[in-house]
């Protein structure tokens, strides 16, 4: 097929109940939001799987380098304040 005439490509993500976090769960192409939803609806969640559906278009995601993880992700050594091992968490806080 023609670049040109491909349709965009979507990334799908997925809440399978209420209080849970949308999950991605795939990729599809459509032509614009409203179809995409509907493939995904039919595409993922074909089984009643799903009470809540988020699409966005791949074009639209950006990520961070794996390749530069260290200046990302490691802790700055002036700015220990934001591990969270000094942190203690209540008992009682879920999910976290």
């Amino acid at each position: 097929m023609d670049k040109k005439k491909e349709l965009p490509l979507w990334e799908v993500f997925i809440r399978p109940q209420s209080g849970l976090d949308h999950r991605h769960c795939g990729s599809l192409h459509a032509a614009d939001n409203k179809m995409a939803i509907k493939y995904a609806r039919d595409l993922f969640s074909r089984r009643n799987e799903a009470e809540s559906i988020w699409v966005c278009k791949s074009e639209n995601i950006f990520a961070s380098n794996p390749n530069k993880k260290s200046s990302y992700f490691e802790v700055s050594v002036d700015k220990e304040f934001r591990d969270p091992q000094f942190y203690k968490i209540p008992k009682d806080v879920d999910y976290m």
